[in-house]
């Protein structure tokens, strides 16, 4: 089997949440099929260079602000290719399509254009998680503080829950996790449940959060929407991946109360084991709202808070 292509993606993100898609010419393998815009990596040639030269043949824009984000090999019948994937912010100029016979935008949870290259599905599910990952801390705070904080944040344009409550009963953490799930429908939030598949199934949550002892112990993806693992190593990493979550949490980077005997990782570390992941990747452990520059710079997909989403937001 021959080495892998390296190839440099775009995803171009506009403030509104949409993401640019490209149509192949005809004189392309696969052509007419709709892909993110990019190309090869010429040998020797740093990644966000190729990046920049690419969107610059192909759109007419300039990239000024773009973040790596996740790396996946995918075997074409013609050849395998690695995509290096970035998430562009920010550009000059108007995408025209230069190179490909059409270009558009589209919602990454909603997409309506057809055929989508093969490599593209898992791509756009990964793009439609929002970059806050909230967990709950309602035993700590009490739930008469707790529910008032979970829906002002959903009122404020939170979208992801983890329920995470390690000292309740599986009953009173399947009747919290049902009020969280309740808040959380009418906003179009997702809700996963900590280490409990069964009562997430139960309640219908959208997933399951897996921890790492899990992780290292489970041969198949719980059978459930949305499934995401908790992380501390580039080796659970890679058993994330293998399993199919949708995501992974990596930490913790700071030092935390919760956990005082972990080593805490640092943003270089993070950003070592975070490159050339399959999977989005969020940041954990005594992480703030502010720390999402930071993040993203380091190949995060966003932040995972626990005291960071109900104390320090508006």
């Amino acid at each position: 089997m021959s080495a892998p292509v390296d190839v440099a993606v775009a995803v171009l993100i506009r403030s509104d949440g949409a993401v640019l898609l490209a149509r192949r010419p005809e004189s392309k393998v696969y052509s007419g099929y709709w892909e993110f815009p990019g190309g090869k990596i010429e040998p020797g040639e740093p990644v966000l260079d190729a990046l920049r030269r690419e969107i610059r043949e192909e759109l007419g824009v300039e990239i000024e602000q773009a973040y790596a984000w996740i790396t996946r090999v995918f075997a074409y019948p013609h050849a395998t290719v690695r995509l290096h994937f970035h998430r562009v912010y920010a550009w000059r100029g108007e995408p025209r399509a230069l190179e490909h016979r059409a270009i558009a935008w589209q919602r990454p949870d909603a997409v309506e254009l057809a055929p989508l290259l093969p490599a593209n599905g898992p791509v756009l599910r990964g793009l439609s998680l929002p970059t806050e990952y909230a967990i709950t801390r309602a035993e700590e705070l009490g739930e008469e503080s707790f529910f008032p904080k979970l829906e002002a944040r959903l009122r404020s344009g939170l979208r992801f829950v983890q329920v995470r409550e390690k000292n309740l009963a599986r009953e009173a953490l399947k009747k919290l996790a049902q009020r969280v799930l309740a808040l959380a429908r009418p906003y179009g939030a997702k809700v996963l449940v900590n280490s409990d598949p069964a009562v997430a199934q139960d309640i219908g949550a959208d997933g399951v959060h897996l921890t790492a002892a899990q992780l290292r112990s489970s041969s198949a993806r719980p059978d459930l929407p949305w499934c995401g693992a908790s992380c501390h190593s580039s080796e659970e990493l890679r058993l994330a991946e293998g399993l199919s979550a949708d995501f992974a949490v990596l930490g913790p980077v700071h030092a935390t109360p919760s956990h005082p005997d972990a080593v805490p990782l640092g943003w270089d570390r993070f950003r070592e084991m975070a490159a050339g992941a399959a999977i989005p990747v969020y940041a954990l452990g005594g992480i703030v709202p502010g720390d999402l520059g930071q993040a993203l710079s380091c190949g995060a997909h966003g932040l995972a808070m626990v005291r960071g989403a109900w104390e320090l937001q508006p």
